[in-house]
């Protein structure tokens, strides 16, 4: 053969190659970026997002790796609509910031439904796996794991607000419709915040005291403002979180490498982000205990309060559940009740 057609089949046979290997090739490599609105030093980053990424690298054989970004690329409230337009390609958030986009989470941060982080964060993913994974809210993203406080509680520089008469008119810092229904019905005054906030607001005297779970009030650096806690069981309130991914990021890869990142997320990521925070609590409590902290708990009349609250919210929200994609609420709760109960044996 003549040595110039040789080298002209030989380029068009590469060529070729190159056709058919490039798709393949981006397919089987997907570098991904996540947001996160705290410091990389934050438990949440280091304890839960660093190593799952870790488990993601390694179960793709490499194929997909997550880069932290060196900022956050919007605030926290945006950080679900910045994963749905693609804006980073992974994101956690609070449901909370976003109160009637996602009413069908409120459920799950009403009182009394859990003080086992891990527990609540497992049955809140099993729920949503069931009964909410279809729902329009969620469009434009694929959840790869939920979390949850594990019990956020009353707070106060110098007295134990444990009656009626001991919250009736404080200044109570709060976040999210549900705090502010118990702060109002309980006669105590709710000042919308930021938790990380909280300290100055108290030193500027807009507010008495601030409703945390024990982890952040160490973590915000509040335990040494904040030394008496009113421990409601089970919770006075939680806050719910999503770990999301760009709907169309995510069908980029392979269905080999999201079956493989599916088994490190989904339950198995809900459930170290629920160990942490259960971790993190211990911790935070041992700690001002040792520092002399006093910890109590309501009195019934808070308590009879607390319990209707939540007998009415739970009324209410199986009345509006058709509106916001839950058809049957009551069944949702029973079943993360049950599932709850199932994971605390």
């Amino acid at each position: 053969m003549n040595p110039r057609i040789r080298i002209k089949a030989l380029g068009a046979t590469l060529a070729a190659a190159a056709v058919w290997s490039s798709p393949m090739t981006a397919q089987a490599n997907t570098s991904l970026t996540l947001s996160s609105w705290v410091p990389p030093a934050h438990f949440v980053v280091k304890d839960i997002l660093v190593p799952w990424s870790e488990e993601v690298k390694k179960v793709t054989q490499g194929r997909v790796t997550i880069n932290l970004l060196p900022k956050a690329v919007g605030s926290p409230p945006q950080h679900f609509e910045l994963a749905r337009k693609g804006v980073a390609d992974i994101t956690w958030g609070n449901f909370t910031y976003e109160p009637e986009r996602f009413k069908m989470m409120w459920f799950a941060e009403l009182p009394l439904m859990g003080s086992n982080c891990e527990a609540t964060s497992v049955a809140l993913w099993r729920s949503y796996d069931k009964f909410l994974a279809s729902n329009e809210a969620f469009k434009g993203v694929r959840m790869l794991g939920v979390g949850m406080l594990g019990g956020g509680q009353f707070n106060h520089p110098n007295k134990q607000v444990d009656t009626l008469d001991a919250l009736k008119g404080q200044k109570v810092r709060m976040g999210g419709p549900i705090q502010k229904r118990l702060l109002e019905e309980l006669g105590a005054i709710p000042v919308a915040g930021p938790g990380p906030k909280a300290y100055e607001m108290l030193q500027g005297g807009q507010i008495d005291a601030s409703l945390h779970p024990m982890e952040s009030v160490v973590n915000f650096r509040l335990d040494g403002v904040l030394k008496h806690h009113t421990i409601v069981p089970n919770g006075l309130y939680d806050a719910t979180f999503f770990i999301v991914i760009n709907e169309g990021k995510w069908n980029k890869i392979s269905k080999a490498d999201q079956a493989a990142i599916m088994k490190v997320s989904g339950e198995a990521l809900s459930r170290k982000w629920g160990q942490e925070f259960d971790k993190q609590a211990q911790s935070a409590e041992t700690k001002m205990r040792k520092d002399g902290h006093v910890f109590g708990t309501p009195g019934k009349d808070v308590m009879n309060i607390i319990r209707k609250v939540r007998a009415d919210m739970l009324q209410e929200l199986n009345n509006e559940g058709p509106k916001f994609g839950v058809s049957n609420h009551n069944a949702m709760i029973d079943f993360y009740e049950q599932q709850y109960k199932l994971l605390t044996k």
